[in-house]
């Protein structure tokens, strides 16, 4: 088995990827490496933000290691949150706040596409790779679920009746941008 440091402390991301990628993998969290602080993303871009955070982490361990940076991108936002959806409304990462930050700016119109895209990074034997997912889809008027965290109440992927927060988390990762990208990287790693 191959131990991974993912450059993240969000539990709930590290519970997805490793259900994703089966008994082959142990991912492993920030806090779990040792590593306690908060990498920042100053960039533009979520390929920008995942390098720095995989370049930060390989310093300090000199493990293989991986990021990933997410952003929902609202058509009628001109892309926003993107890069900024963490922080939308804010520095203090309130996901309710930015929640009805998106649903207010979206009150009026019926343009409502959307997609979450994740871009990871790997550094893999001090070389590093790049994988994208898409999971395309709309935001509904309000929320739903209870399940998933961020955005998920409020995203109904594209073919699907139900937001991410009311999926299984089977049920999202058939939908899920992180799955897709997730999936190219672990199918690399497995091709090494």
């Amino acid at each position: 088995m191959y131990t991974l440091v993912f450059a993240t402390n969000n539990q709930h991301k590290v519970e997805e990827i490793q259900s994703l990628v089966g008994n082959d993998f142990k991912v492993i969290p920030l806090k779990e490496a040792g590593i306690d602080i908060d990498i920042p993303e100053p960039h533009d871009t979520l390929k920008e933000n995942a390098a720095e955070k995989a370049r930060t982490i390989h310093t300090l361990t000199h493990q293989n290691c991986f990021s990933e940076d997410t952003g929902l991108e609202i058509d009628f936002l001109l892309g926003a949150p993107g890069v900024k959806s963490a922080r939308y409304a804010g520095d203090d990462r309130n996901f309710q706040s930015n929640i009805d930050k998106v649903l207010l700016e979206l009150k009026n119109t019926t343009q409502r596409n959307a997609q979450f895209r994740t871009v990871i990074c790997l550094i893999w034997e001090n070389k590093e790779y790049y994988f994208e997912g898409i999971c395309k889809g709309h935001i509904a008027n309000q929320m739903h679920g209870e399940k998933g965290f961020g955005y998920d109440p409020i995203f109904i992927p594209l073919n699907a009746s139900k937001s991410f927060a009311e999926m299984s988390m089977d049920e999202k990762n058939g939908y899920s941008h992180r799955q897709k990208a997730v999936t190219q990287l672990f199918s690399f790693l497995k091709g090494l």
